[in-house]
Parts: C-alpha cells; sequence; structure tokens
C-alpha cells in the first residue's frame, strides 16, 4: 500500500485540476515542521536573538519561545513578522500561539492583521467580507487559535502585524496553512462589475468586492479577487453564502448594453510561460431574469509580457440552456496554446452575464509539488473547515468527506481513448485510496475523541499536550539578565495551564488618558500624546504610519510613508531615467522651502524621453513641475530629497502626480514630475461659477455639480490607492489637486510651498506649520495622522469644492479658535461646530461630509466606501 500515492499521482497526471477547494486546501505550510527555512523567516525587530523571528514556529518552543518585537508595542506601531514562501500559495488559515516558554511566558497578541503580497514590491492588507481587518488573536500564552482568512489570500508573502490597544509586550508564534496556487495566475483586468436597481426590489451589486488592484476610470487593473477565491455563487444570484453580505455578492457581473462590442474583455497574467490545456469558467443561468451564461468565448496568447498578441485566437461556441436555471462550470479548451498572458472576450447570450470563478488548466514543466505534499498526507492531517448552521447559528466541526478529495478530476472531453483509461484507472485507484483514509481516520478519531476542543464563531482552539513527556536532565535553574525574557529550567516539566498571569500591565483608562493629553488648546504639544485606539470586531482598522520624514524641498512633511514601506522602496535602485537638464526652461516659481524650490518649467523632447511621442509631436515642449533641491543642503535632506525620489517613482495611479524623470548626476538635485494645463483645484474653481443659464448665455466660465461630482470621485479613487499602500498624505485640499482636460485631477504635494497659500497654514511654537482648517482633532491635539485623517480633509475638500473655493474653511474662526473647536471635538460635549452645507451641495453628499468629520475614528467611511459611493451619485447623476 506504501507505494499507491505513487501510483495515483503517475495515473492523475493526465486529469488533475487546479480548481481550489478552500474546505479542503488547509495543509500547514511548514512553519511547525521546518520545511520554511530560517533565512525565509524576517521581522521588522526583535528583543533578543533567542526571541528573534526563526523561534516563531506554532508549537515549538526553541530559544526562548517565540518571536517578540523589541521594546513596549505601542498602539501606533507597525512591527510585523515576515514569511518568504517562494511561490504563490492559496492561504485559508491561519494559527497563532503566545510564548509560553516551559510555562514562564507572558506575552501573546491578543490581535492582529496580515499585509500580503505577490511580488515583495506591492503590499496589501487583508480585509475580510465585512472590510474590517482586525484579527482577534490569543486570550493567553497556552492556547493555539485558528482563524479562518474569508476571503482566502494568494500570495507569496506574508507579514502577520501584531496589534495593541495599550503599550504592552507581544510574542508570537505562527503557523500558515493553505497548498501551492498551481493556476500560476498572478493578475486579472477587466471592467468594474455593475448593479441591478430594480423598483421594489433590493439593490443587487455585482461588483468585485475583494479585489485587491486598483481601478481607472472603471477598469480593474492587476489584482486578484473574488474569481480566484474558490467561492461557488449559488444558483439563485440574489443570495449568497453565509457571510452576513449584499445581495449578488457571490457574482461579479454586467449588462449587455454597457459594451458596444457586445462582450465583455479580461485579460490574465500568469507567474510564468504556460502549456494551457482549458479554462473553466463558472457562470450563472438564471434566465428567467435575463442571466445566461456566455454565448462565445475568444482567447489570445501572448508568450511574453512585451510582446504583442498573437493573432490566431481560440474561439469556442456555448450550448445555451434556456431549461435548467441552475449556475454550472463551462469548461473552455485552450489547445494546448502557449502563453504568459491570455486575453478572452466573452459575448453576451441575453441581458445580464455572471462570473463567480475562473480557474486555468495547464501541463506543468515538472512534478507539482502540491500533488506530491497531498499524495504522501493522510486526509486527518487537513484541518477541519467551520461551517455556519444558518437555522440554529452554531458553528460545526467537519472533516471534509471522502469524497471531495483535491484530486477529483474534471470531466473528460477529450475523445482520445486512451486518456479516458487513464483516467477511469486513476477514480479506481482513488476510491481504493480513500477507503484506506477512512480507516485511518476513524483509527485516529477513537484516539483522539476525548482531546478537548471547542469552536468558537471564527476560530478553533487546540489545547496541546506533546510537552508533558519531555524530561529536562538537571536541577539548576538559569536566568537571563533581562527579566523579561526568562529562561527557567524547573524540576517538574509537565506542561500545565497557566491559571493567571503573575503580572499584567494596568490598563489604561480613558480617563488617564484623558488627563494625559488635556491641557492648552492654543499651543498643544503635538509630540507628547499617544493616541488611544481600540479595536471591535465592527471597526474597520484604520493602518497607522511609523512616520518617516521627507521632508523634500519644502521643509516640512506630506507623504507620511510606513519605515517598513520606506525600507521595502528604498533599497532598489532608483529606477526614473535621468533627463537633460539643458532640456529644462523655467518659466514661473511656483513656491520655495527650506530646502529648495519648486518651478514650473517647460521640457523640451519629454515625450520622445517617455517613448510617448509621434513624428509629429516629438518636439513638442510640456509643462512640468521641477523640484529643486539647493546645493547647499545637508546630508540628511539630501538623503530625504533621494529617498522621496524612490517612493514617488513607485507612485502609479491615474489620479496621482507621476515622477517623469530626474536630474541626479550634479547639483542641483531634480525631480522632474507631472503637471496639469489648468493649474491648482483652488485657483480653477476660484475663478468660476455655478453652471446657469446666465453663465452660459453670457460665456462666463462655469462648473456644473456634475463636473464637481466627478472631480471628487477622482481625488477619493487617488486617495483609495494611496490608502491601499499605507500612505498617509497629511495635506489633502484643492490647493494639492492639479486638473487637466475634461475636469481631470491629479492628488499632489506642492501646496505647502506656495507663498499664495501661506494663509492655509498655522506654525505652532515655530516647530510645525500644519494646515489646522484641513486636519482632523486628534492629528491637530494628539500628532496622530492616519488614514481616517485623511478622510476628514477629503471632507473639508469635498466641502471647498462645493463652495467654489470662494471662502476658507472656518473663516469665521480665528486660527486658535479653530484649534480650540478641536478641543470641543475632544471633550465631545455636543459644543463643537462643524462646516456649513453649501448651497450647491446636494444632502447625499453634505451626508458623506459629516460622516467624514465624525468624532470617533472608527465612525468615518474608508476611501473604498467613499470612492463607492460617489461613482453611484455619478451614476444616478447621468
Amino acid at each position: 500500500m506504501l507505494c499507491l500515492p505513487l501510483l495515483l499521482l503517475a495515473s492523475l497526471s493526465c486529469c488533475s485540476s487546479s480548481e481550489v477547494n478552500p474546505a479542503i486546501c488547509r495543509y500547514p505550510l511548514g512553519m511547525h515542521e521546518g520545511t520554511i527555512r530560517d533565512e525565509d523567516i524576517t521581522a521588522s525587530s526583535q528583543w533578543y536573538d533567542s526571541t528573534g523571528p526563526q523561534y516563531a514556529r506554532l508549537l515549538r518552543e526553541e530559544g526562548d519561545g517565540a518571536w517578540c518585537p523589541a521594546g513596549l508595542l505601542q498602539p501606533e506601531d507597525v512591527q510585523f513578522l515576515q514569511i518568504d514562501l517562494h511561490k504563490l500559495f492559496f492561504i485559508t488559515l491561519v494559527g497563532t500561539q503566545g510564548r509560553h516558554a516551559r510555562a514562564t511566558g507572558k506575552e501573546f497578541a491578543r490581535a492582529y492583521r496580515i499585509d500580503y503580497s505577490r511580488n515583495g514590491e506591492r503590499w496589501l492588507s487583508w480585509k475580510d467580507r465585512q472590510n474590517k481587518q482586525v484579527i482577534q488573536g490569543n486570550t493567553d500564552t497556552y492556547d493555539v487559535v485558528l482563524k479562518d482568512l474569508r476571503p482566502p489570500v494568494i500570495a507569496r508573502y506574508i507579514r502577520v502585524i501584531p496589534v495593541t490597544e495599550q503599550p504592552m509586550t507581544v510574542c508570537m508564534r505562527v503557523e500558515l496553512y493553505g497548498c501551492v496556487w498551481s493556476d500560476g495566475l498572478e493578475s486579472y483586468s477587466m471592467p468594474e462589475g455593475e448593479m441591478i436597481a430594480a423598483p421594489g426590489h433590493p439593490i443587487v451589486y455585482l461588483n468585485d468586492s475583494t479585489y485587491d488592484g486598483y481601478q481607472e476610470r472603471r477598469l480593474l487593473h492587476g489584482g486578484l479577487g473574488q474569481l480566484t477565491d474558490g467561492v461557488l455563487g449559488l444558483d439563485d444570484f440574489t443570495k449568497s453564502h453565509q457571510y452576513r453580505v449584499w445581495p449578488g455578492y457571490d457574482y461579479v457581473g454586467w449588462k449587455n448594453d454597457s459594451f458596444s462590442s457586445g462582450a465583455v474583455e479580461m485579460e490574465f497574467q500568469f507567474d510564468r510561460q504556460r502549456n494551457f490545456t482549458s479554462m473553466k469558467v463558472h457562470c450563472n443561468n438564471m434566465f428567467s431574469k435575463g442571466v445566461k451564461i456566455f454565448e462565445r468565448v475568444e482567447c489570445f496568447f501572448k508568450p511574453r509580457l512585451i510582446a504583442e498578441w498573437e493573432p490566431d485566437p481560440v474561439g469556442v461556441d456555448t450550448v445555451l440552456d434556456d431549461k435548467n436555471p441552475s449556475a454550472r462550470f463551462v469548461t473552455v479548451p485552450l489547445s494546448q496554446r502557449v502563453g504568459k498572458a491570455i486575453l478572452c472576450h466573452f459575448y453576451f447570450a441575453d441581458t445580464w452575464m455572471m462570473i463567480s470563478e475562473i480557474s486555468f488548466q495547464s501541463d506543468m514543466d515538472a512534478s507539482d509539488p502540491i500533488m506530491v505534499t497531498l499524495a504522501s498526507r493522510t486526509t486527518s492531517e487537513i484541518l477541519p473547515s467551520e461551517e455556519l448552521n444558518a437555522t440554529e447559528g452554531t458553528w460545526w466541526t467537519t472533516s471534509p468527506p471522502a469524497a471531495t478529495s483535491p484530486w477529483v478530476a474534471p470531466k473528460a472531453e477529450d475523445s482520445n481513448t486512451s486518456s479516458l483509461v487513464s483516467c477511469l484507472v486513476a477514480i479506481i485507484l482513488l476510491l481504493l485510496f480513500v477507503i484506506v483514509a477512512i480507516l485511518w481516520r476513524q483509527h485516529v478519531q477513537m484516539r483522539l475523541e476525548t482531546a478537548p476542543r471547542r469552536i468558537l464563531e471564527e476560530d478553533a482552539t487546540v489545547r496541546l499536550s506533546f510537552y508533558s513527556s519531555r524530561i529536562v536532565n538537571g536541577q539548576t535553574q538559569i536566568h537571563q539578565t533581562n527579566p523579561t525574557y526568562e529562561r527557567v529550567f524547573p524540576l517538574d516539566l509537565e506542561y500545565h495551564q497557566p491559571i493567571t498571569l503573575l503580572q499584567k500591565l494596568p490598563e489604561l483608562s480613558q480617563s488617564a488618558e484623558d488627563s494625559a493629553c488635556s491641557g492648552d488648546y492654543a499651543e498643544p504639544d503635538i509630540t507628547k500624546c499617544t493616541p488611544h485606539q481600540g479595536f471591535q470586531n465592527n471597526v474597520p482598522h484604520y493602518a497607522e504610519t511609523d512616520i518617516v520624514s521627507l521632508q523634500g524641498v519644502t521643509g516640512n512633511n506630506t507623504y507620511a510613508v510606513p519605515a517598513i514601506t520606506v525600507d521595502s522602496l528604498t533599497k532598489k535602485d532608483i529606477t526614473v531615467a535621468e533627463f537633460p537638464r539643458q532640456q529644462l526652461r523655467l518659466k514661473e516659481k511656483l513656491g520655495e522651502g527650506q530646502f529648495g524650490e519648486v518651478h514650473l518649467c517647460e521640457a523640451d523632447g519629454l515625450l520622445e524621453f517617455l517613448g510617448r511621442a509621434s513624428s509629429e509631436a516629438s518636439s513638442q515642449a510640456v509643462l512640468v513641475a521641477v523640484k529643486m533641491l539647493r546645493a547647499n543642503v545637508t546630508k540628511t535632506a539630501r538623503n530625504d530629497f533621494l529617498k522621496e525620489i524612490k517612493i514617488m517613482s513607485r507612485l502609479k495611479d491615474p489620479n496621482i502626480i507621476r515622477l517623469l524623470g530626474v536630474c541626479v548626476r550634479d547639483d542641483p538635485l531634480c525631480m522632474i514630475t507631472e503637471y496639469m494645463e489648468n493649474g491648482d483645484l483652488h485657483q480653477f474653481l476660484l475663478q468660476r461659477q455655478s453652471r446657469s443659464t446666465f453663465t452660459l448665455s453670457n460665456n462666463i466660465p462655469c462648473v456644473s455639480c456634475l463636473h464637481l461630482l466627478l472631480m471628487a470621485t477622482q481625488i477619493a479613487s487617488g486617495m483609495k490607492y494611496l490608502a491601499s499602500l499605507n500612505f498617509v498624505h497629511r495635506d489633502l485640499a484643492t490647493r494639492n489637486c492639479l486638473v487637466g482636460n475634461n475636469y481631470t485631477i491629479k492628488i499632489a504635494d506642492f501646496g505647502m510651498s506656495r507663498n499664495l497659500y501661506s494663509g492655509d497654514y498655522y506654525r505652532i511654537q515655530g516647530r510645525a506649520v500644519l494646515p489646522i482648517r484641513w486636519m482632523a482633532w486628534e492629528s491637530i491635539l494628539l500628532g496622530k495622522f492616519t488614514t481616517a485623517s485623511d478622510v476628514w480633509a477629503f471632507g473639508v475638500t469635498l466641502w471647498e469644492m462645493f463652495t467654489l473655493c470662494k471662502e476658507q474653511p472656518y473663516s469665521w474662526l480665528s486660527d486658535e479658535q479653530v484649534i480650540e473647536n478641536t478641543g470641543e471635538f475632544f471633550r465631545d460635549q455636543g459644543r463643537q461646530v462643524y462646516l456649513t452645507q453649501p448651497p450647491l451641495c446636494p444632502n447625499p453628499l453634505f451626508s458623506l461630509m459629516m460622516k467624514c468629520w465624525s468624532r470617533d475614528i472608527k465612525d468615518r467611511p474608508a476611501f473604498e466606501a467613499i470612492h463607492l459611493f460617489l461613482v453611484e451619485q455619478m451614476d444616478g447623476s447621468i
């Protein structure tokens, strides 16, 4: 019987499928077993060598028993444990444990977040289906807590980031669970999903709500989402699995009349060149509501990303079904075509087309590691999935049924007799293997039926017992000099659960925080108070930044960037090309700061330099903004300028100003960025009136509410991109938004350096120049800058736009009174003053502004939600 798995593996090679079943894809990935090597586990910091990242292995107690970041973990700290899996994995589960250290440990993580990356450069923050980032962790140092990632993560790199409400020491041991992502799909791009709004019926949202790429003009680029989460949509698309989400959640859908070509175009990019055999698409077919599977699909192939699409596609016509409304997989043969990217056109058969899952099958050059892994394990090693009994509201633990094997083959569509015979043999061998697995599992269950286990609503807690048999020779107690991590070898090493911790850090009460942070609101010391931010299950977590100073030319900070992000970005060489300095012609000085100046210039030959020029436009001059660093600045300012260049070079979003080139071979150092034809948004709106019959008949420059809404939507889109990178802008306002043709908007950062806007900034005790009229109360009083404080500034920016910038925010208050008003927000006794609703502003948008100015961070909407709301307002206004 030992050779049975190998025979099974060989016989299945003809008909293996890369579909992922999240209920089965729950194998430990190697932290405990050691297949993940020490050098692949890194961390942002560590207390000592004996608490380094290599000791963060679940159920192991080498060193001092766990990974522990250095010092007391503060609520605003971002400390992480990073694991490199060396290839893409489909990760469904995370297990965590505290530092027990042979019954002497006292540290564990009460909560944590997950960041992930597929390439090591672009990092994303995991969120559940309710948009929450914080995962509840351990309650003691003894138990292992398992948490399902719903939705799952497809990544090579994983960062586990402990989160705390108050300063405390934290230690962690970790295991990841999942399986190899054998599809090899790295990203798909497609049009944004639409919604169905019928009178008298709930709105059905068919957007890809878990997509982790970026959006540009209703097109999704560079990410993965619901089409690769392993969850199949139900027959009735208006219902979803038990996620407590909106109707239509499981599907991404499009309407026929939204596409002039009658087809939806989707592009798929893979980790390497592959020989594709088929594509499986799970579609809805509820024809009674105008939904059918696609009528035809045509797929083009590209052997390399820089190559052109091959001209001859693979085309397949489907057999439409008007009798069975069940959702189903449609298998598309891909004729052994080779490519690293695939472009498919899915043609409509009815009013709507809805897809919930897409997977690809391809011939592998070598044996697939996941098949080897599965063949060498018994079914009992798969962690159980958790399913919610919707009727009784209870969680049940279920082992995967024997018939639900990760080796179930797709239906053979090839008439080749030998392939059919091989698959039949594989099925017979599979049945034999399943029988053996069932017998083995029954044997294991008999041994474990008395093991304590309790299943909670989102986790399984497993008690450990294998340490009870460990014996240590000698009776001497050995203590480290550091009292926090104490290595003790007691006489009795029986592994008992700790009853209570002997020492516990005191809880930080709200009254203590109030007294620590109260004082003179007119001149607050923003360096002394640390914000107290809690986390709850129903609260979205805004990632706070370990701020790195990027002084640039203004002498003040604009983007606040997490230190971990700076490290990952600045370790790479500058990829922006050197632009010939002699081809820059100065037109106007836009502003200046402590370390340099910002100039408006004409750049000759820039389009040709960027590879965008046609023969007619190659010599055309382009307006650019040039930041110049003075030659006599300090070494620190010079290094910060170079850091800013590196970070700016990686900001690539249609609504963020792009870095076009640099001049760094000699002094003065320069960075060349985009500049828009119509200048900044503040001046643009200041020179215009509200659109009316009078302004139109007299040719007075004007804007409509729809134009304002269009520009606000673009600002929200750009801020959503920055928030996805954990960047905090800290100076969002109309003066920092540039306007191009057709009301296009790009967010910039040089408003602070312009004398024109010196009245918008307030100097506190000669140390900091702050845009207090745009700042959240916690930013002014506590020095706390987060994505949530950017949301507050967005609300003020929106208010500016609907006043057409004719009035400064809180114009009736002095600067000192503005700061005193933030004190009223802090005290929250109902005496705070808000900006009033502008006459041009519709009620829904003013309601959005008020939500942005919520006193509590947790009550402010995220930029993703703001952008979605504004898009819906746009659709309703057209």
